[in-house]
């Protein structure tokens, strides 16, 4: 399997999601956040967009969102988040585990995700991920596989920086 070809149109697909600013339909607004969805053309069932500012430099903020040891503080859905295998410096296979939801109605899952980071020109970062399989990792009885579809995290600059 072609783990950087993959890691690199994940990374497009990540962008054009950026770029694309049509048909989106805002679904819940906050002080700091937006959250979008529209329609998916690539599988059934909606994507979301979530928008908001973070006051830190792009770079730093990849590396926070990026880096395997930070994702389990931030990200309280998660049981555990590993990587797997290194593949080079930007790129790496990581095991994930949910939590269960909704008082153990809804099974933790487990994904087998390649993470990609990609440095932009305009100090820009992009953050894919996309489900793969990965030997030695095969499906077990103690969670659902899950998958993921392209997704992830644009950090850019504000044009006007605070």
């Amino acid at each position: 399997m072609d783990y950087k070809a993959i890691a690199q149109q994940s990374a497009e697909q990540v962008l054009a999601y950026n770029q694309d600013l049509s048909g989106w339909k805002v679904v819940k607004t906050s002080k700091k956040v937006t959250v979008s969805s529209k329609a998916s053309k690539l599988f059934q069932g909606n994507l979301y967009r979530i928008e908001g500012v973070i006051p830190e430099l792009p770079a730093h903020l990849s590396d926070f969102l990026y880096k395997s040891e930070h994702r389990v503080s931030w990200d309280k859905s998660l049981k555990a988040f590993n990587m797997i295998h290194k593949i080079d410096s930007d790129t790496l296979i990581c095991h994930t585990i949910t939590q269960s939801f909704a008082m153990g109605s809804i099974s933790p899952r487990d994904f087998i995700d390649l993470v990609h980071i990609k440095h932009q020109d305009g100090n820009m970062d992009i953050i894919s991920t996309r489900s793969v399989e990965f030997p030695g990792y095969p499906p077990t009885s103690h969670y659902i596989r899950g998958y993921n579809h392209p997704s992830g995290y644009v950090c850019s600059p504000l044009k006007d920086p605070w």
